[in-house]
């Protein structure tokens, strides 16, 4: 149960202080954003992974490191964490501004950034907190983190940077982007997620066929973690 909480709790976060820069038009809601991620991921990636997306959890799964069993209980957690953190972000912090959408002939460029970006959200978790090629870094976090800050500089403006599902609903539900987008901030992370754990699988037999099935971050067993 304490991996379910900790998955609320760093989601829960993560979508706050997305909504929470968003409504108040900060600048460096990018940095801010990076910056609590890295933060949640080093507070709880030993005791869940520090996955906080569920298209990091399918990746993870898909890679190897995350048991059938633990998959839904994950992504069911995120996603009321996503929840509620969007109800508490639109009563703490008022907005006046649009919610962002995208136009009709922009979807198509919108979906494929979204794409990309998890793609190397997830990509990045695989390798640097699940490869036995990093045991014990200190920098999985760091690295994590500072994907989503460049995803959310590069294509913010384009798809709204979501590239997590968990924040895509809450980001729809404080109305910091529009419903008619949702649909994007689902299907293309998890088409990501899924792509990111069999270029895993591909790029690195070796490391995939010792893995053991994982009921337990990895880092607490191996001395490399799931993050994301």
């Amino acid at each position: 149960m304490r991996k379910y909480v900790t998955e609320f709790i760093g989601t829960f976060f993560l979508v706050f202080t997305v909504c929470a820069a968003v409504r108040a038009g900060g600048a460096l809601a990018p940095i801010g954003i990076g910056a609590v991620l890295a933060a949640m991921i080093f507070v709880g990636g030993h005791i869940s992974g520090g996955h906080f997306n569920p298209a990091v959890s399918l990746a993870v799964f898909v890679r190897g490191r995350l048991p059938l069993s633990d998959l839904g209980a994950y992504i069911a957690a995120q996603l009321v964490g996503g929840l509620v953190a969007a109800g508490v972000a639109s009563f703490v912090v008022p907005s006046s501004a649009a919610p962002f959408t995208v136009a009709a002939r922009d979807l198509a460029a919108a979906f494929v950034a979204e794409l990309i970006f998890t793609f190397a959200l997830a990509y990045v978790v695989l390798n640097v907190a699940t490869s036995r090629d990093h045991p014990n870094n200190s920098f999985y976090g760091l690295a994590i983190g500072f994907t989503v800050l460049a995803g959310a500089i590069a294509v913010g403006g384009v798809s709204g940077g979501a590239f997590n599902p968990a924040v895509g609903v809450g980001i729809a539900v404080a109305r910091v982007a529009s419903w008619s987008v949702l649909w994007i901030y689902l299907v293309a992370p998890l088409v990501a997620g899924v792509a990111a754990g069999a270029a895993f699988r591909a790029l690195n037999p070796d490391d995939v066929a010792e893995v053991a099935p994982a009921t337990t971050p990895v880092r607490a067993r191996a001395g490399s973690g799931t993050a994301g």
